[in-house]
């Protein structure tokens, strides 16, 4: 601890030493740099030659001045270089130019030093300075990045400023207010972009990589309410039931409807991929189920077998079984190869709402609007146990990845279970009106929920607190569903959209519908290298801090280059929603 104590303090010390530097001599430095297109900016620095050119630069700048007072600028302006050559050495060897000081372990560290250094008007514009020099030097690219991270912290203005082919890695820029600023040409590698403000900004040949980002796609297509959601097996296609009658398949990477598939006669209440991904269980509020081929996009089979509305379906893990439940009080298993119907099983007295099969696929829990939820032996179709506790209708029921836990959503509470004992673990609390969905992510630590509250919430299952709160639906959430590799979380909404979210956390969504009108004509990005005076303010409003930041890019101007984050998936088509225009399509119009 002690160690850790002596470091932090000796990075405010190395800052400390420009504290007093002249700052027109950073600007003139830069914009030497650039000229010369420099790639060491130390050992530039440290020649004497250059020196000499970098002083006759600063001293042109001096007018009306004696003989005397021009060597006594001349010395300070020599100590200011040095000072400012001595500091880059420093940092070079530091762990500031290693370490990623927006990560947790390293929090400590930089609360405290953005508090020792955050009144330097001389400081913050040397920090400025280094996020410049990634554009020229390598070998002070996280630097430069740990750099960028402070000054957003400190909410420094960083709106109108020319930022082109700077390089950015292994940082945080949450909230980050980049308004009309110039990025283009600039690297992004293993950033969090999440809540950051693009509105406006010129974005052309940009290489955006691995970026972390809490939004992702909205998918609207649907007429009305989204009433289920699916992943395919290898998360590339997510398969949706909706209140219009519709199925629609849309690509999980572009957020491109990919297919609709018509031919229930009423509301899809359900949908499931079969284990290989090749077929694709369908059910509605009338009394059958459809299978479709994922690959031709055609129905395979209606199985009739019920007498009234199907609420929900569900393949067994080996996917020879698909088990169904209706509103008449039974739930049937079918034989998948030969699409009889094997068993029904009978017990609960009022419509059995959800279902789904343990890992293993020898049990079955259902949840009914009888109050009460039952295991069923998939092989002899007995009643293993009956579970009581909760006062209404259960929407929703779902085994952990380990068999070991189910979580039930209801009018009162979640509830976990002890799938051994069938007594209830914990309660979860939070949600004020009534759970339509619950959902485990792959490694079992988080489960998602979906309510008439019009929020999703994600809840740590070994302390049962709520981790995160999304909102973002404007009405009902009626399906959740996580990804197979856990990264992606997708909702359903009677809202009519679908939301994807990262299945690690998650951030309001707001969807921008205003379109561009001569947006090129209308932007302008400042002329000058440098800007002379930073001015803090605590009260910029546009920055958005606060666990409220949305991502922001009305206006910004996209030409070529890569915008992919962690999960490999193209955040265009994100860019494109909240109101960017993507130059390359504009252009293959003007074209054709």
């Amino acid at each position: 601890m002690q160690g850790s104590f002596q470091k932090k303090e000796a990075l405010a010390e190395i800052f400390d030493q420009v504290r007093d530097v002249d700052i027109k001599i950073f600007g003139v430095i830069l914009e030497m740099f650039r000229k010369e297109k420099v790639e060491d900016c130390i050992g530039y620095l440290s020649d004497k030659g250059n020196q000499r050119q970098l002083e006759t630069q600063i001293l042109q700048q001096v007018e009306n001045f004696t003989q005397v007072d021009i060597e006594q600028i001349l010395s300070v302006v020599r100590k200011d270089l040095k000072k400012t050559k001595d500091v880059l050495k420093e940092l070079k060897d530091h762990d500031f130019n290693k370490l990623d000081y927006s990560s947790e372990q390293n929090e400590e560290s930089t609360l405290s030093l953005i508090n020792s250094i955050n009144d330097n008007i001389q400081i913050i514009e040397f920090l400025e300075l280094l996020v410049d020099l990634t554009s020229l030097d390598d070998t002070l690219i996280q630097c430069g990045s740990n750099s960028l991270h402070l000054l957003v912290q400190m909410k420094v203005d960083l709106r109108n400023k020319n930022l082109e082919n700077i390089k950015i890695q292994n940082t945080s820029l949450v909230g980050a207010n980049f308004s009309r600023c110039n990025l283009s040409g600039s690297q992004f590698n293993i950033v969090n972009i999440s809540g950051i403000n693009l509105n406006e900004v010129l974005l052309m040949n940009c290489e955006w990589k691995n970026l972390i980002i809490h939004e992702l796609n909205t998918l609207n297509g649907h007429s009305d309410g989204v009433r289920s959601v699916s992943f395919s097996p290898d998360g590339n296609i997510l398969a949706s039931g909706s209140f219009d009658k519709s199925i629609r398949l849309w690509d999980v990477k572009t957020g491109q409807q990919k297919a609709k598939l018509d031919g229930h006669s009423g509301i899809v209440q359900s949908v499931c991929f079969s284990p290989d991904g090749n077929t694709l269980a369908s059910s509605n509020c009338g009394n059958n189920i459809q299978l479709w081929n994922v690959s031709t996009k055609k129905k395979i089979v209606k199985l009739n077998g019920h007498f009234k509305g199907v609420f929900s379906v569900y393949f067994s893990p080996d996917g020879n079984t698909l088990a169904s439940s209706s509103e008449d009080q039974s739930i049937c298993l079918w034989d998948v190869k030969t699409l009889l119907k094997k068993r029904k099983l009978v017990g609960h007295t009022n419509w059995v709402e959800s279902i789904c099969f343990s890992p293993d696929g020898n049990t079955l829990a259902s949840g009914c609007n009888d109050k009460s939820i039952r295991l069923w032996d998939v092989k002899t179709g007995q009643q293993k146990v009956r579970l009581d506790g909760h006062i209404d209708c259960i929407h929703s029921v779902c085994f952990s990845p380990d068999g070991k836990t189910l979580a039930s959503g209801s009018v009162d509470y979640i509830r976990l279970w002890n799938v051994k004992t069938g007594q209830q673990k914990a309660k979860l609390e939070g949600h004020a009106c009534h759970v339509y969905s619950v959902c485990f992510s792959p490694d079992g630590n988080t489960l998602a929920s979906g309510c008439n509250d019009k929020s999703i919430r994600l809840w740590n299952v070994k302390t049962g607190q709520q981790k995160a709160k999304l909102d973002g639906h404007s009405d009902y959430v009626k399906s959740v569903c996580f990804s197979p590799d856990g990264n992606t979380l997708a909702s359903g909404s009677k809202d009519k959209s679908i939301r994807l979210w990262d299945g690690k956390t998650g951030q309001k969504i707001k969807i921008s519908n205003k379109n561009h009108k001569d947006i090129l004509g209308q932007f302008k990005i400042p002329p000058k290298l440098h800007s002379n005076i930073s001015k803090i303010s605590n009260n910029i409003n546009t920055l958005l801090r606060s666990q409220l930041a949305i991502f922001q890019a009305q206006g910004a101007l996209v030409l070529k280059g890569e915008f992919i984050n962690h999960q490999g998936i193209d955040l265009r088509p994100l860019f494109k929603s909240k109101g960017s225009c993507l130059l390359e399509n504009q252009l293959d119009c003007n074209q054709k």
